[in-house]
């Protein structure tokens, strides 16, 4: 359960990240090094293609990341609906199934992934998840 001051900080955290840093960052996702992961999931509503930036690592054939606000967000919400996903990384798409990973530790995972984006996550998340991509490369 999210208490109010979590509930606020997560609706000025998406307002900024939907229309400020989303827009900015996916033109570059996927394609520059050292920048954002894009990560394509199916709308659950719509069935469209939505896509997403996110940091995280590539460790042998999975893709880790952590989510910072874990079921609440709407990627997530997609991925539980459905786990088939595309990431374009170094400006190619691989497709992958997504795992939800609630028993992980999520603050212990972040140390382990890029520095830069496990600070923002720690910041201005209100509720971790770590979720794991299998890639089929």
């Amino acid at each position: 359960m999210s208490t109010p001051r979590q509930r606020r900080k997560k609706s000025v955290v998406d307002a900024f990240q939907r229309y400020v840093a989303n827009p900015v960052v996916r033109q570059v996702a996927g394609r520059v090094p050292g920048a954002p992961v894009l990560l394509e999931t199916t709308g659950r509503t719509s069935g469209q293609p939505r896509r997403t930036p996110v940091g995280g690592r590539l460790v042998g054939e999975s893709f880790w990341l952590v989510s910072e606000h874990g079921l609440r967000s709407q990627y997530v919400k997609n991925l539980a609906a459905d786990p088939n996903v595309r990431l374009r990384m170094r400006g190619q798409w691989h497709s992958g199934v997504a795992h939800l990973l609630p028993e992980d530790d999520p603050r212990a995972r972040l140390r382990e992934l890029p520095r830069s984006n496990s600070a923002a996550v720690r910041a201005l998340g209100t509720s971790l998840l770590t979720i794991r991509i299998d890639l089929g490369r």
